[in-house]
């Protein structure tokens, strides 16, 4: 099992960063900050509290005025860059936390320390704070961060107004209307960063969560400016293709009305303990006298702790069959806990997805341990 990421928070960070603090806060207490992170809280606090207990330690090494403790916490960031720091960054990100937690009314100051601290490590939490205090100012500088010469700035102009980013503060404004982000999207379709349209059709993918006509309708203009762009469009459309919206299906390519056939399904075992591996075939054919675009998933119905079902749906291939083609697959399931999926006893459905619609299913049990 990986080690808990809150274990990056070892001896061996806290000795690298002090010898980097001393030389950007003007008389550090090192022992200090480090009895004020290592209190008796310290062993019960998860990643999270544990990256906020850091921030709240480092305010207490810092000048009272925040002008004067941004320019340090920018130095200390640039201390890392100059460095080539090549220990995971994530352990870093008290350093944003720090601007989110004591730079709210401080817009200019932060959102310059914020441009800064970015690219060392990504600032797309605490950025959100200041779009929710000062939605049209924070919008304006993220439009100048898409042309910034950093990679790294030029996303987070992206990721930091995703309006379902993942473990993020919310942002309801752009759940509802989304199009102060348009523009941002718009300007980096043809970023030369794989690492920003990743972020560009993440942010679109969001969208088409509330909006899939408009996420369609962008999708119908951005269509061939590029191979990269294509690209964006087709990520940021998977919710809507898994979801077998048909016009994100033919769109794409995917005829949603397509003759196809699962003539057969078969599952190795119908009753599969918790913890193991269940496996199964099944053969799809192409029913049409033409060549066709098929995207064939697998859809498993899991029993919920209170007797209930959720669908999750996984892709297995897209593919171009001739006419009349058949191809067989075989897929294994793990049926063991993990921290996004808990299993339940009893049973469950396996459906077979081709272009959007369920073609044939099968029940089968999970059995207890």
């Amino acid at each position: 099992m990986a080690e808990p990421l809150k274990l990056m928070y070892n001896p061996e960070f806290f000795e690298h960063l002090c010898s980097v603090l001393k030389k950007n806060i003007p008389n550090f207490d090192d022992v200090r900050f480090i009895h004020s992170v290592f209190d008796t809280e310290w062993p019960d606090l998860e990643l999270k509290q544990r990256t906020r207990k850091v921030t709240k330690a480092l305010h207490k090494t810092l000048p009272a005025n925040y002008e004067l403790a941004a320019n340090c916490v920018v130095a200390i960031a640039q201390e890392y860059l100059n460095e080539k720091y090549e220990k995971p960054i994530y352990p870093l990100i008290f350093l944003p936390d720090y601007v989110e937690l004591y730079g709210l009314d401080h817009f200019e100051k932060s959102m310059d320390a914020i441009e800064q601290i970015t690219q060392l490590v990504s600032a797309e939490f605490a950025v959100r704070p200041f779009i929710l205090k000062y939605p049209e100012k924070t919008m304006n500088r993220m439009q100048r961060w898409t042309t910034h010469k950093s990679e790294h700035v030029r996303r987070l102009s992206s990721e930091g107004c995703r309006p379902r980013l993942p473990w993020a503060m919310g942002l309801p404004a752009f759940k509802k209307d989304p199009s102060p982000i348009l523009p941002i999207l718009d300007k980096l379709k043809k970023d030369p960063s794989e690492y920003v349209r990743r972020s560009v059709a993440n942010n679109l993918n969001d969208i088409a969560k509330d909006h899939p006509e408009l996420v369609l309708n962008i999708a119908r203009q951005w269509k061939n400016v590029s191979a990269e762009t294509n690209w964006i469009l087709k990520h940021g459309s998977r919710t809507l293709l898994k979801q077998g919206h048909s016009n994100a299906l033919d769109f794409h390519g995917f005829d949603s009305q397509l003759l196809a056939e699962v003539p057969k399904l078969s599952l190795d075992n119908l009753k599969i303990k918790i913890g193991t591996t269940g496996s199964f075939s099944f053969d799809v054919v192409n029913k049409e006298k033409k060549k066709a675009n098929l995207r064939i998933e697998y859809a498993i119905n899991y029993r919920t702790a209170t007797g209930k079902t959720s669908r999750k749906i996984f892709k297995v291939t897209e593919k171009e069959f001739q006419p009349g083609q058949k191809l067989t697959f075989e897929r294994k399931q793990r049926f063991t806990d993990f921290t996004t999926r808990k299993h339940y006893p009893g049973q469950h459905n396996l459906e077979i997805i081709v272009n959007g619609k369920t073609r044939k299913d099968h029940h089968f049990h999970l059995m207890a341990k």
